[in-house]
């Protein structure tokens, strides 16, 4: 009897060995049909992947281009600001003064003047528009026309108000008159 029950529980645990193996070779082929799906799966989540970094590298990349924009702008404008700003200063001196000193007066807004055409042209503004020079419609604004025959054609014979250019770019068109 004894060898009966050896014999039973061999064949019990064969068949729970055989249950097991199948168990496993049932598994190995739902991955194995896993796999042959997960190519494409992956491939997808990779791609997915890939498209939520690029989407979220570009909306850094135009946040910091945004910042150093604005950064830009603010260092041109406080560059242009402590440029002014000696003339400001010369302007506070002279309506500080008390005097009736009129020579004086216009020698002090000669020389603010000066000063503040010094700091435009070290920001790379220059005023242009001078009587005699030849109209240009890229630079003037001809506001009003004469005919005189002694003159040559498209000359500026009187300049209402100058020009300025930014690095050869109009800021403002001269206002000029002309003869033809």
């Amino acid at each position: 009897m004894s060898k009966k029950k050896n014999d039973e529980e061999k064949e019990v645990k064969t068949e729970a060995q055989n249950q097991e193996e199948s168990k496993t070779d049932a598994e190995d082929k739902k991955a194995e049909a896993k796999e042959k799906e997960n190519p494409l799966e992956k491939e997808l989540k990779d791609t997915k992947d890939q498209l939520l970094r690029v989407t979220a590298e570009y909306s850094n990349f135009r946040k910091r281009s945004e910042k150093e924009k604005n950064e830009s702008f603010a260092f041109a404008t406080i560059k242009a600001v402590s440029e002014i700003l000696a003339t400001v200063d010369n302007l506070e001196r002279a309506l500080a003064n008390e005097q009736e000193d009129y020579e004086g007066l216009k020698k002090g807004v000669q020389m603010t003047y000066d000063g503040l055409m010094a700091s435009l042209k070290k920001l790379g503004v220059e005023a242009y528009g001078e009587q005699g020079d030849e109209f240009d419609p890229n630079f003037h604004h001809a506001v009003m026309h004469i005919d005189d025959d002694s003159l040559d054609a498209n000359v500026i014979t009187d300049v209402f108000q100058k020009g300025y250019k930014y690095n050869d770019k109009v800021v403002r068109p001269a206002m000029v008159k002309t003869a033809n």
